[in-house]
């Protein structure tokens, strides 16, 4: 008789230093100035928030994405969100921002704040229609090829506790 192997369901995991290797291969397909292994192991040791998403590939499962968020006292900071290219557009960047959402208000915070380049429309449509609202800009943030700057949108989402 054989068994049934049931496919893994998309699940959020705590990063852990074993997931880089993965994290990185995704990084640096999905931006031109991608984070350094450096800048995610620094956050691993800062105790940031960070959870890898994985999703089912046959019967196993496959990092899929990830998010970087940092705790202040009283609001959440996403650093980086990210979802591999060949699966943007399916759900999973929302599937992680109502979990990060979910993780701010177990943490008392009342505010979630990001930074996205200016020429990121896709990740800017998702922002927004999560109910991101543009807050500012930060001129020359982030580096943009042939040495030139691009400025950064930053974009504001207040948290609300259910009663």
């Amino acid at each position: 008789m054989n068994a049934v192997v049931r496919p893994v369901e998309r699940a959020l995991l705590p990063m852990r230093a074993a997931d880089l290797d993965a994290v990185l291969l995704i990084e640096r397909a999905a931006y031109d100035f991608p984070w350094t292994r450096g800048n995610f192991a620094d956050s691993l040791h800062a105790g940031y928030e960070m959870q890898a998403l994985f999703v089912p590939q046959g019967a196993r499962s496959a990092l899929a994405g990830y998010f970087v968020a940092m705790m202040g006292v009283d609001e959440l900071h996403l650093l980086n969100l990210t979802v591999t290219t060949m699966l943007q557009g399916a759900g999973h960047g929302r599937f992680m921002l109502d979990a990060l959402c979910r993780l701010g208000v177990q943490r008392g915070a009342t505010q979630v704040w990001l930074e996205v380049r200016e020429s990121n429309a896709r990740a800017r449509r998702l922002y927004e229609r999560y109910g991101f609202a543009d807050v500012g800009r930060r001129r020359g943030y982030y580096p943009a090829p042939a040495g030139l700057r691009e400025d950064a949108v930053v974009m504001s989402l207040p948290l609300r506790r259910s009663a």
